[in-house]
């Protein structure tokens, strides 16, 4: 497999060194010398300790902090340990000196920053790895916040996955679990994310997009986007003020309930999954604030999960198979979302296993039920059977979790599931409805959309075609001499008849003229006065009636009248 690096490359970098001393540092020598390709070398646990691996992601840096991040929401492929271990990752960096903000966003936005804003703080507000975010006034008077990708952090990051790519590689080769986790596949997977989240024209889409879906609830607040002052590598937005959602007296002081705001929030995150189709997914108390006027506003929607129609009604199908003890449709719900293979898993054990983790959750409150439980036990036995989630479903479970303990913080006693219950239920019979009227229909309907989505691109390669080439048709065929012959000669005939039409309709114009050409007298029968417009109409006539009774007669003759 090719990848866009080479080894010698690869040493000529710093990193490389430095990546080996922190793994020494933190008492992993052994997969060091096994990733530097000494086959000699023997590992005397079959995995890292959890909380060393956390360590050394953390020295390593904020690039490969950002990997541990996504290798927490892989529940599928690391145990439990590893996943609680590298939850505690954080994202937390010095922000970057104010003059280097002041120079991208000149640069970013070909102005300079007097004439952006009427003020600008120099002083984050906030700082991560990826961006940090400054208080701002807009010439017009409105409070933004603005948002700016740190300087450089593109190309520290490039070179960062370079050397992940080499060691991803490395631990495919001379590791079992590398093979099984597909260490390679997961670097893949990080670039294509943070590459994402570095581009701020995605985010202010996301915004636009939740703006949309929530235009018409009024206890959530979206911010504007200043598309004028947007670019790239700056967003700029509208800045909501509040109080973040874990500040609990703080919140009771502005004589605002926070079991109501809980109930918003878990309101808030049930239509994102089951009526908008997109939910954020970090939801955590410093991107959830409290307004004071009691709304709840949402900000930083780098990290958001997306959810197809078709995905939204597994997951009901999922809802609603727990709810009524049917694991076959719960199994038929995995099948049809590709998450199992029939052909190549024990079924049957799967459906004792399936059974024995949902069947203590019966009989309780659903007060009693913390998602994070039923969270975890999901997660063993996808890692058991070595289930592969995708990355939106896997960052939906995260979400849940990450909703349900905000809920706690503010001492809700309503539970997400409850919550979600009217949603989910709305969805299922829209779903239902849809599925009695297409039921004998679906396969056929999704063929037929698959071919109406290429059309616009075939017609596009046609014209093309037939813009820039000389069209041409080749008909190959056997015994269609005859034919051609007979379809020349009704053609022959064809334009007879309408040669004959238009003989006597020109010749009926002529003779009903007004206005006549060299008039000339003739003696017959007395004197008679003619000219040449009426010769000619006369003519025609006269040709008219021979060529229509020629074709009438060989009409008959051939009796095939």
């Amino acid at each position: 497999m090719p990848f866009p690096f080479s080894s010698s490359r690869i040493r000529g970098i710093r990193h490389f060194g430095l990546i080996t001393r922190i793994l020494i540092k933190h008492g992993m020598g052994e997969v060091a010398d096994r990733l530097k390709g000494r086959t000699g070398a023997k590992i005397k646990s079959g995995l890292p300790d959890p909380v060393r691996v956390r360590r050394t992601l953390e020295e390593l840096g904020p690039s490969f902090i950002k990997l541990g991040q996504l290798m927490s929401t892989r529940a599928d492929l690391f145990p439990p340990e590893y996943i609680h271990e590298l939850a505690k990752l954080q994202d937390q960096v010095p922000p970057v000196p104010f003059e280097e903000i002041r120079r991208l966003v000149e640069m970013e936005l070909d102005q300079p920053l007097d004439r952006l804003f009427e003020s600008i703080d120099d002083k984050a507000m906030a700082a991560a790895s990826v961006a940090q975010v400054h208080s701002a006034r807009l010439k017009s008077g409105e409070q933004v916040a603005v948002k700016v990708i740190r300087p450089g952090i593109e190309k520290r990051i490039r070179k960062d996955i370079q050397v992940m790519y080499y060691f991803a590689a490395r631990f495919e080769r001379n590791f079992d679990l590398g093979r099984i986790v597909g260490a390679v596949n997961l670097v893949k997977e990080f670039e294509r994310t943070i590459f994402r989240e570095l581009d701020m024209l995605i985010e202010a889409g996301n915004i636009e997009r939740f703006t949309r879906s929530f235009a018409e609830v009024d206890e959530i607040c979206i911010p504007k986007v200043y598309w004028d002052f947007t670019s790239k590598s700056v967003l700029v937005m509208e800045h909501v003020e509040g109080i973040k959602m874990d500040r609990v007296d703080e919140i009771r002081r502005q004589g605002i309930d926070p079991q109501e705001v809980a109930m918003i929030g878990l309101r808030s995150f049930s239509r994102q999954l089951m009526a908008a189709g997109i939910f954020h997914a970090d939801p955590h108390p410093g991107n959830t604030i409290v307004m004071p006027d009691g709304r709840v506003g949402l900000v930083d929607f780098g990290i958001v999960g997306y959810l197809d129609e078709e995905t939204m009604m597994q997951i009901a199908h999922l809802f609603l198979g727990f709810a009524e003890h049917d694991y076959d449709m719960v199994m038929e719900a995995f099948e049809a979302a590709g998450l199992i293979d029939p052909r190549t898993m024990d079924m049957k054990s799967f459906r004792v296993d399936l059974k024995d983790m949902a069947e203590p959750f019966y009989g309780r409150s659903l007060k009693t039920i913390s998602v994070k439980d039923v969270y975890d036990q999901v997660m063993r036995l996808v890692f058991k059977y070595r289930i592969r989630l995708p990355r939106n479903l896997l960052l939906l479970f995260k979400t849940f979790i990450q909703t349900e303990a905000l809920g706690k913080i503010l001492g809700s006693e309503a539970s997400l599931l409850e919550v979600t219950r009217p949603y989910a239920r709305k969805l299922l019979q829209r779903g239902y409805e849809a599925h009695k009227v297409f039921k004998n229909m679906g396969r056929d309907m999704k063929l037929f959309s698959g071919y109406l989505r290429q059309m616009p691109h075939l017609a596009h390669g046609l014209f093309k075609r037939l813009a820039t080439e000389t069209p041409s048709i080749e008909l190959n065929h056997t015994g269609l001499d005859d034919t051609s012959k007979k379809i020349e000669h009704g053609i022959n005939r064809l334009t007879l008849g309408l040669v004959v039409a238009a003989s006597l309709i020109a010749a009926s114009l002529i003779l009903n003229s007004t206005r006549k050409v060299l008039l000339f007298e003739v003696d017959f029968f007395g004197v008679q006065t003619f000219s040449v417009t009426d010769l000619l109409g006369f003519t025609g006539y006269i040709i008219a009636t021979f060529l229509g009774l020629w074709l009438v007669f060989s009409i008959i003759r051939s009796g095939k009248l």
